[in-house]
């Protein structure tokens, strides 16, 4: 990691039964992967919630990486499935704000996967490299046309929403 290097932030959501083991095995066998991800063991991909992903990328991270079982092979029998619906829908999401969908990747690795995990975050971090720091702030400037629209919104339907004050 030299200075003048961009050196990615990447948060891994990864399953407790397969990816986090894999993780583990790789850690335990020395297979050599970049250090540039931040694990979270979560009990299962389809419990990632899209608003964890998005709080990621808004608190730092260039990209995010949620990692399950194989379909089919859930401990919570289609737990993945609910994973992968909802990364299909992140994505569409990250496009319509002007993000780079490649910025969050899906993996499926068993527990012996260990080898092929590693990869996987090697190129992730590679991806995101390319890509270049997120810099989330630059997507949300403020606009006070924004903010006058918003205001216009609220006073146009008070009734039908029930502006508190």
């Amino acid at each position: 990691m030299s200075e003048g290097t961009f050196e990615p932030k990447i948060v891994g959501f990864l399953c407790n039964w397969c990816s986090y083991r894999a993780a583990d095995l790789a850690g335990t066998a020395r297979i050599k992967h970049a250090p540039n991800v931040r694990i979270i063991r979560v009990m299962c991909s389809g419990r990632v919630d899209p608003t964890f992903i998005l709080k990621a990328l808004a608190l730092g991270a260039d990209g995010v990486m949620v990692a399950g079982c194989h379909p089919g092979e859930c401990h919570y029998i289609e737990q993945n499935y609910k994973a992968m619906r909802r990364f299909h829908m992140i994505r569409h999401t990250l496009r319509a704000l002007g993000i780079e969908e490649q910025r969050v990747r899906l993996v499926w690795a068993s527990a012996a996967e260990g080898q092929q995990l590693a990869e996987a975050i090697d190129q992730l971090v590679e991806d995101v490299r390319k890509l270049g720091p997120l810099r989330w702030n630059a997507h949300w400037a403020e606009d006070p046309s924004h903010l006058h629209a918003v205001e216009t919104i609220e006073h146009e339907h008070a009734e039908a929403i029930e502006v508190l004050p």
